[in-house]
């Protein structure tokens, strides 16, 4: 019976496991550097989708209470709750801008253009403020898609520098012989690419979202200083 046992299956191919840890300190370094840019980068990714889908959530809900209310007050009461939603944050600050301005003197009531200007500013700022809240955290997932191929080409290139320099050395120059340091180094590569793909991806997602919020909160900016012209501005 083990007359017949495949002489080649002692000597397989090892793993990448297997390989990573055989491969050399600069190698197992740049091999650490991206096992830990890839998992910050899906913990970032996680993190991002669950604040997205509920941004989205409480974004729509907020939406059909303010087009169904457009009571000021009943709406203020439902954006307390609704605090992940960009646009409940928008008209919150909006809002108290408003008040403060309607509750002022007599002159500065008279004069409703000044009073709009001024709310539209406080609108401005809350975008700016909500944007870059989505935003938070995009920009690492950017530097990983863009930065760990070439970590990760780092670490194969020199992977191949130290199979060849040891060539020098050895008896036999045959693929047999440099074919195991080589496939030690791609596998720096391999893993670059498993971290920047899944980044990339996350990226765009993200930066689409980005921008339909960004257009949403444009567009309820419009709407709330329509409703306020028509009536809360006298």
């Amino acid at each position: 019976m083990l007359e017949n046992v495949d002489p080649t299956a002692a000597t397989a191919a090892p793993g990448i496991w297997s390989m990573m840890i055989g491969s050399s300190a600069i190698v197992q370094l740049v091999l650490i550097v991206l096992l830990l840019l890839s998992v910050w980068s899906w913990t970032i990714t996680i993190a991002k989708f669950l604040q997205f889908r509920r941004a989205r959530q409480d974004s729509k809900e907020f939406s059909t209470i303010f087009w169904e209310t457009r009571n000021f007050n009943r709406i203020e009461d439902s954006s307390r709750r609704l605090e992940s939603s960009p646009l409940a944050q928008v008209f919150t600050s909006g809002y108290r801008e408003l008040t403060k301005l309607v509750a002022e003197t007599a002159a500065a009531k008279g004069n409703s253009e000044v009073q709009i200007s001024t709310v539209e500013r406080a609108l401005k700022r809350a975008e700016l403020d909500e944007a870059l809240k989505l935003e938070k955290g995009i920009t690492f997932l950017a530097t990983v898609a863009s930065a760990a191929p070439f970590i990760g080409l780092f670490g194969t290139v020199w992977g191949i520098m130290n199979a060849f320099h040891g060539l020098s050395s050895a008896k036999s120059t045959t693929l047999q012989a440099v074919a195991p340091g080589i496939s030690e180094a791609l596998v720096a590569t391999a893993i670059g690419l498993a971290a920047a793909i899944p980044a990339a991806v996350a990226y765009n997602y993200f930066a689409v979202a980005v921008r339909q919020f960004r257009d949403a909160m444009d567009t309820f900016s419009a709407d709330f200083l329509n409703v306020a012209r028509t009536h809360v501005i006298k």
